[in-house]
């Protein structure tokens, strides 16, 4: 385990994750970022839009005075969700949602798909600078499954970022350089979307992934592995004793999730809990030596921060 005690007299090790919308720090990766901030590691979260966008999907919170206020509603879910996550910092990008595609609000000049591209990376850079994460975590570029446009954003702009934070020449209003040392990309589980489907049916339940959902998902899954070794080295995150997070973060994001909904809580969560209590990630660019046995986002890393002082 990782302590604060453990990183004195070196760099302290720093988590730094974009997402797109209030309530994807929930769904993707949080339980990661839980543990991480339990062995002292310093968590910090990029949210790039603001929601405007978001449909109320919770019909309990389908009310009037709700959908006026939707983009404070959803500040206040997003504060909550990460108190419960344990992100030590959370910064908007400034941008508005660019809704989904084909829509009218990707046309809206303060949506964050009609923004400068190199604006938005300049605000990414600038807190990369300010915070100092030795690892990142973003969006995969293949987003065909849910090609939101502030999805495909968030990498471009990451990818960018990454670099650009630890050249001189770029952005120099942004503040002194810093180079991250591993760029990671969050991913879906089709091994826990297989396992939970498999629980529902032996419970006798009816499973949410009954459909040729799981189908695409494992079909997409075992093309990403044919004719040879995956495309990016692969970190698996054991999230035990931290999978309830997730959930209760989750919970969290009153308007945007139905507490209901068996997709996400269909299961009792005790058994929940224990199905494959894992999160994994493609490492996309890194900077360090290798990724040991890739079971850790900062394998690797510790020596490199400490080289810096």
């Amino acid at each position: 385990m990782r302590t604060l005690g453990n990183l004195l007299g070196m760099t302290r090790l720093c988590l730094l994750t974009v997402h797109a919308h209030p309530d994807d720090e929930s769904s993707k990766g949080a339980s990661t970022v839980a543990r991480y901030h339990a062995d002292g590691v310093r968590t910090v979260l990029v949210t790039c839009t603001g929601g405007e966008e978001g449909e109320v999907l919770n019909p309990a919170m389908d009310r009037p005075e709700v959908k006026e206020n939707l983009p404070a509603v959803r500040e206040e879910e997003l504060a909550r969700a990460a108190e419960i996550i344990g992100y030590d910092e959370v910064v908007y990008l400034g941008y508005r949602d660019s809704g989904m595609p084909d829509s009218e609000a990707n046309a809206d000049p303060r949506s964050f798909a009609a923004a400068p591209l190199d604006e938005a990376v300049g605000r990414l850079v600038e807190i990369i600078r300010r915070e100092r994460p030795q690892v990142v975590v973003t969006y995969p570029k293949d987003q065909s499954g849910y090609p939101h446009p502030d999805h495909l954003r968030v990498n471009e702009i990451s990818e960018l970022a990454f670099d650009a934070a630890g050249d001189p020449d770029r952005y120099p209003e942004a503040g002194a350089v810093w180079q991250p040392s591993r760029l990671c990309y969050v991913r879906w589980s089709a091994k826990r979307m297989l396992a939970m489907h498999n629980k529902f049916l032996e419970l006798g339940l009816d499973s949410p992934y009954a459909d040729d959902r799981l189908a695409r998902w494992l079909e997409s899954e075992a093309a990403r592995h044919e004719g040879g070794p995956p495309e990016f080295p692969q970190i698996v995150v054991d999230v035990r004793g931290f999978v309830a997070v997730a959930r209760e973060a989750l919970l969290a994001h009153a308007t945007q999730v139905d507490p209901n909904s068996r997709h996400w809580f269909g299961l009792p969560a005790e058994i929940a809990d224990e199905l494959h209590p894992f999160e994994e990630y493609d490492v996309a660019r890194d900077l360090t030596r290798g990724i040991g046995d890739g079971t850790d986002l900062f394998a690797g890393i510790e020596s490199v921060s400490a080289g810096r002082r």
